[in-house]
């Protein structure tokens, strides 16, 4: 490993003025004027403009940019710094014949996304490429060389979507995300994706070919905002990220009778809605006991039918989800919950039903990521706090490929997913140079 950076690179720092400036002009982009919030969704007019000012920004630096088949943005520096030859790297393990034959190292990927939730934030997503392209500024106006090629990289289709495929982008380039999976999906408004990732400049004809390979890239690293208050209430600046949530999701339908609201005794009812209300309580209890802060569990998206005044609901279908760090945990909500779903549906004569819908697993962040951030925190002295992250990100998929790793910045009150969204320009600066030194000097230390 390297002892340390040069001089010359170890005194680069962000540009706040300019950041925060960038953070305003893309913020305008989806912007409603009634809420104050970013309509700013996955392939919308608003979003595509929005691709547009980051790719104009990016080739003003000079750097390669193209679009892959899932309408991911890549912006290419080059490294210095040549591959082994074939025979060493051979007799070592070796990249793959695709690196080899670009004669260069493999790269360090950086960024997140720009696509909003609707009446979303300004800062969700969007700060981890806008830290992305200062740092490629710093470095390109410094005139600073590297030894890896570094990539920034923001992902199509983060958030959730008309489309109901999240995490688009960083699916497909990881290989979880086939062609197939394309086939016949339309919007809530009808419109193909096949249309709208052509809209984008994708391809979905040739969708496999964005898939990167294990030995093209280094690591990859990505700065987002904490969405919640474990940072602000420790006053810390700077938190790593040494997971990344689980997420298990699945709809439950709870089945009973429907009858006459009037004429039928509370004896002889089974009644659909007071059962899985008692369900979706007996949920919350059960996460509410867990001993560990990050085993969390929601319920959304609730129908009720035939959803009448006057007639005892039969059916109602509702979303469970549960989160936590660890697998573990995930299963203890989930066998506690469903002995009690069961008992209640006995006990009332209702029929239970459950369909997963997702199965995330937890994802560790690379330890070497980790304890390099670490380490250039602590040299800035920055305040930093390692912690897991509750929400789903890019990274979650680019970890299948690489090292990876995330830095958080704190949110004020909490906020994400609102127009309240907001982090302070001194907290993000801060986590910006964490960015900056731990690119440096993990283009130093990779082999």
């Amino acid at each position: 490993m390297e002892a340390g950076l040069s001089k010359e690179k170890s005194g680069l720092r962000i540009n706040a003025e300019r950041l925060q400036h960038n953070i305003r002009e893309l913020g305008m982009f989806g912007l409603n004027e009634a809420t104050g919030g970013l309509d700013r969704t996955t392939f919308t007019p608003a979003e595509l403009a929005a691709r547009e000012w980051l790719k104009g920004k990016l080739l003003e630096l000079e750097l390669a940019v193209r679009v892959d088949e899932a309408a991911n943005i890549w912006a290419v520096r080059s490294g210095v710094e040549r591959a082994d030859p074939p025979e060493a790297l051979a007799a070592s393990g070796g990249l793959s014949g695709s690196v080899r034959a670009q004669g260069s190292l493999p790269v360090i990927a950086f960024g997140s996304h720009i696509d909003t939730v609707p009446n979303g934030g300004k800062y969700d997503g969007a700060l981890g490429v806008l830290l992305a392209l200062e740092v490629m500024t710093v470095l390109h106006e410094n005139r600073i060389s590297t030894r890896h090629p570094l990539e920034l990289v923001s992902f199509s289709a983060e958030e959730p979507n008309p489309f109901g495929l999240s995490t688009f982008g960083s699916r497909a380039v990881s290989g979880k995300l086939k062609q197939s999976d394309l086939a016949g999906v339309r919007s809530d408004q009808g419109q193909l994706l096949a249309e709208a990732l052509r809209l984008a400049g994708g391809d979905p004809e040739q969708f496999g070919s964005c898939r990167r390979e294990p030995a093209e890239l280094a690591a990859f690293l990505e700065v987002h905002i904490e969405q919640g208050k474990r940072l602000l209430d420790r006053g810390i600046p700077v938190g790593i990220v040494t997971a990344i949530t689980g997420i298990y999701r699945e709809e439950v339908t709870v089945t009973g009778e429907a009858n006459h609201a009037g004429t039928t005794l509370m004896s002889d009812r089974k009644d659909a809605l007071t059962g899985a209300s008692e369900m979706m309580l007996a949920f919350e209890a059960v996460c509410r006991k867990h001993p560990a802060d990050e085993a969390v569990g929601t319920i959304g998206r609730i129908r009720n039918e035939p959803n009448a005044a006057n007639i005892i609901p039969e059916q109602v279908s509702f979303h469970l989800e549960a989160r936590g760090a660890k697998r573990e945990q995930i299963g203890e909500l989930l066998r506690a919950w469903g002995s009690e779903a069961s008992d209640i549906a006995a006990r009332r004569g209702l029929h239970l039903k459950r369909q997963l819908i997702l199965d995330q697993a937890p994802q560790p962040m690379d330890a070497l990521v980790m304890e390099v951030c670490a380490a250039q925190a602590e040299v800035l002295g920055i305040a930093s706090l390692q912690l897991g992250s509750m929400a789903g990100h890019d990274a979650t998929h680019m970890a299948s490929l690489t090292r990876a790793g995330m830095l958080f910045v704190p949110s004020l009150g909490g906020k994400s997913h609102c127009p309240e969204e907001e982090s302070r320009i001194t907290d993000i600066e801060q986590a910006g140079n964490v960015l900056l030194q731990s690119i440096l000097a993990l283009d130093g230390q990779l082999r």
